[in-house]
């Protein structure tokens, strides 16, 4: 088996490394990962005719690792085009992330969208997340339970179903505190107070540190100018689901979640032919 894997805490996290040791297993391990932090670009490419520097990193390890200075998603494009150009990868899979991808980050993460890039390419393709941003994060439960959950979806895929692709979220907990494996939905959250006075103590209090970032720059400020942090504080629109991933995850359980590139809404789109065709019918 050939396994393509990307991240967005960039190629030094401890995340991807422990993933790539757990995917070593299963067949042969490529690493493309990025060069720096790239949380919450989603499914952005590496646009702008901008110089992408390349390295490969023969070091590490399992398997074959190098960086790119781009996004996730441009990381996996760069393996489709190059490494497997000729033989498309068996299946990509993006993290281990530092922090969840539970309810509503899903529709930010750049773990996620790196995935959507492999299963846009036809490739069954799995973002796996550890609610947990410490670079010391503890990562027991992960190793113990993802190698069986990737091997039960593997065996299972519908690869009639275009797009599709799977959120695994895993909780901040050792082993000894999951209760178990859930099957859940996307659940529904939005932030508030998004955006504060910039104050690089701040990245403490989050436990980022430049191992995680690169390089953290403070960029001189123009005359004029005002600097703000991005953070904000989660609030939870469905405290009383019970089948929704960050709901689950803070019960202790892990979670599975089927999700699709095809952003279609069937249910409506039957509701409004009739009303759109009503007013505007078609011409035979």
């Amino acid at each position: 088996m050939n396994i393509l894997i990307t991240n967005d805490d960039g190629y030094r996290a401890n995340g991807i490394r422990v993933l790539a040791e757990m995917m070593d297993r299963f067949g042969d391990v490529t690493v493309i990962a990025p060069k720096h932090h790239q949380s919450a670009m989603g499914m952005a490419v590496s646009l702008g005719f901008k110089k992408l520097a390349y390295k490969e990193l023969p070091d590490m390890g399992p398997g074959k690792w190098s960086y790119l200075d781009a996004t996730p998603a441009s990381c996996i494009k760069f393996g489709l085009n190059f490494q497997f150009l000729d033989k498309r990868p068996d299946v990509v899979i993006c993290g281990v992330n530092h922090g969840s991808n539970a309810s509503s980050a899903a529709c930010y993460s750049a773990t996620l969208g790196s995935a959507e890039e492999g299963a846009l390419n036809g490739i069954p393709a799995i973002g796996v997340s550890l609610d947990d941003v410490r670079t010391d994060a503890d990562f027991s439960a992960v190793k113990a339970i993802f190698p069986q959950i990737f091997e039960k979806l593997m065996s299972s895929w519908d690869r009639s179903n275009y797009g599709l692709m799977y959120n695994v979220n895993f909780p901040a907990s050792p082993l000894s505190g999951i209760k178990g494996i859930r099957v859940a939905r996307q659940g529904r959250g939005h932030w508030i107070k998004e955006f504060r006075d910039w104050d690089p103590c701040i990245f403490a209090r989050y436990h980022i540190t430049e191992e995680m970032f690169g390089k953290l720059h403070d960029t001189p400020l123009e005359e004029g100018e005002r600097a703000y942090l991005m953070v904000g504080d989660f609030v939870d629109d469905e405290p009383c689901s019970g089948n929704a991933d960050h709901r689950l995850n803070g019960e202790g359980y892990v979670t599975v979640t089927p999700e699709n590139l095809d952003k279609t809404d069937y249910a409506d789109l039957r509701r409004i032919e009739s009303i759109i065709n009503e007013d505007f019918p078609v011409r035979p």
